[in-house]
This record gives C-alpha cells, sequence and structure tokens, in this order.
C-alpha cells in the first residue's frame, strides 16, 4: 500500500510515517518511480509506534526496544526493564512538574493578592 493508505487506515500523517521510517521504526519498498510501497503489516506497526509514543517513549527508545516487542521469540527481562526504567523517567518528570505547578499557584496567589491590594488602594 502506498503511504496515503496507510495514513487513512492508521490515521498517521504521511509526515510522521516518513519521520518513523527515517527514525529504523517502519520499512517500505520502492516503487521505480521512488514511491513508498508499505506491506499490510505496517498498519499493526504504525499502530504500535503511535502507542509507544503516547506511552512517552522517544524515538531512539523505541528503536532499540521495538524488535524484542514484535518479536516474542527474543523477548528477555532486558525489554521488561527497560520499559520500566521508561516508567521511574516519567515519574520523576512528574513529580517535577508538580513542583512546578505548586510554584506557579504560589506565584498566581501571590499577584492575586497584590492585585487586589493594588485595587484597594487606587479605590481609597
Amino acid at each position: 500500500m502506498r503511504i496515503g493508505e496507510l495514513s487513512a487506515r492508521t490515521g498517521v500523517s504521511a509526515r510522521s510515517i516518513r519521520y518513523y521510517e527515517q527514525q529504523g521504526l517502519l520499512a517500505s519498498t520502492r516503487t521505480a518511480a521512488g514511491q513508498r510501497v508499505f506491506a499490510e503489516s505496517a498498519v499493526e506497526r504504525v499502530r504500535l509506534i503511535r502507542r509507544l509514543f503516547e506511552a512517552g517513549l522517544s524515538s531512539r527508545r523505541m528503536a532499540e526496544l521495538l524488535p524484542c516487542v514484535t518479536d516474542p521469540d527474543i523477548r528477555t527481562p532486558w525489554l521488561t526493564d527497560r520499559l520500566r526504567e521508561e516508567r521511574s523517567r516519567l515519574l520523576a518528570e512528574m513529580a517535577r512538574l508538580s513542583r512546578t505547578v505548586a510554584v506557579l499557584d504560589d506565584v498566581v496567589a501571590d499577584m492575586t493578592v497584590s492585585v487586589a491590594e493594588d485595587t484597594r488602594r487606587a479605590a481609597a
């Protein structure tokens, strides 16, 4: 199938599909005219790639993990360990963001008090 059909069937833009191919996450063959042709299995592959992106994996990490994810014969505890590392990384990032939000909440509260005081002084 051509890239447009793969895009339509997966809901992923042709630009993203080209990016997946550039990153080594997806393979195609080329016609004599240079157009990409994807196997039927590319539909599920693209859906898996999207799922892994949604799970927070980078394309670099994904390229490293995809062979183990897609081939049950080579799955080892290494794969689970890497996925757990990604989970820990995301939890740490969430904690950092939570602290950042708390600081921003304090700034907003301070500004709200300051604006209220300024308004009261201006009215007096």
